[in-house]
């Protein structure tokens, strides 16, 4: 796959054709359109493990003509997607691409020079996850750049703002400069939660409860943001703490807003088998969009 033919920095969505791919790029093509950036339109189809032509054996399957039929209905998948772009912003530059290739790995590669991917996703859950594969954690886990999974919620619940993880590490660092940037840009609150944990001989303390110590837990919170409310005046800004585990605390308030934000450390194939992610936990069941951030 030729990565030039990419502009760099430019935000790539994947486009497979169903409903969710479509909410993946009507969120790709707004954010394109408020940063001025070019949109990369990505649909790939995977390598098969027949010959690419003649017959096949005695199936009496012409593959060479399946693979062309495939690349004639991706190419006419793109058409219509650039058609609903330019529909939504006809000044914006899109570049649709076609991929002989697994999209994970295509969407991998292109993430070396995109500024974010957007992916969609059914939604489906850890179990379906882990069972069939789902691009949009494997891309979150493995991108070199931030990734927005696009998931479905209720139409009928109300929801405003943004939600970025703080927990203090430098993993958080680079997820709450990128919330900042999505809420000046998208003119939106901004809700910042850190959870904590106390030891389990301690009452559980909550913020408002008399005499609770939280002070190191604020000023933690106080480090991270250092310089943001600078950095974005335009940002209205509130600040959560909350006893619990992290992941849990996020997955509960993201049905309250249009986009949680966590950061990610991009470890080994062997670290992300062996240590649980909040970021996955997040991506598979979270009740919003999610954005996951690399760190670094």
């Amino acid at each position: 796959m030729d990565l030039t033919a990419v502009p760099a920095g430019s935000i790539v969505v994947g486009i497979d054709g169903s409903t969710w791919s479509d909410a993946a790029l009507e969120w790709g093509v707004a954010q394109a359109s408020l940063e001025g950036r070019h949109l990369t339109l990505l649909h790939a189809i995977g390598p098969t493990v027949v010959p690419n032509a003649g017959l096949y054996g005695g199936s009496g399957i012409d593959y060479g003509r399946f693979m062309d039929e495939m690349q004639t209905g991706g190419r006419s998948m793109l058409d219509a997607a650039v058609a609903q772009a330019h529909a939504l912003d006809p000044r914006l530059d899109v570049h649709p691409m076609l991929v002989i290739s697994d999209a994970r790995t295509a969407m991998l590669d292109l993430g070396e020079r995109a500024a974010m991917i957007v992916v969609g996703s059914r939604g489906r859950g850890p179990v379906a996850s882990l069972l069939l594969g789902s691009v949009s954690v494997t891309v979150s886990k493995h991108a070199a750049c931030p990734v927005i999974v696009v998931r479905p919620h209720e139409e009928d619940h109300p929801r405003h703002g943004i939600l970025v993880g703080v927990d203090g590490s430098k993993t958080s660092v680079a997820a709450i400069e990128f919330a900042y940037r999505l809420a000046s840009f998208r003119a939106l609150p901004l809700t910042v939660l850190h959870g904590y944990q106390t030891p389990d001989s301690v009452a559980a303390p909550t913020p408002d409860a008399p005499g609770a110590d939280i002070s190191d837990e604020r000023a933690l919170v106080s480090e991270s943001l250092a310089g943001l409310a600078e950095k974005f005046p335009d940002v209205a800004v509130q600040v959560r703490l909350a006893r619990g585990d992290g992941s849990r605390e996020l997955i509960t308030a993201s049905a309250d807003v249009e986009l949680l934000v966590v950061g990610h450390h991009r470890g080994s194939p062997l670290d992300n088998l062996v240590h649980d992610s909040v970021a996955a936990a997040v991506v598979e069941q979270a009740r919003c969009a999610v954005a996951v951030v690399p760190a670094g």
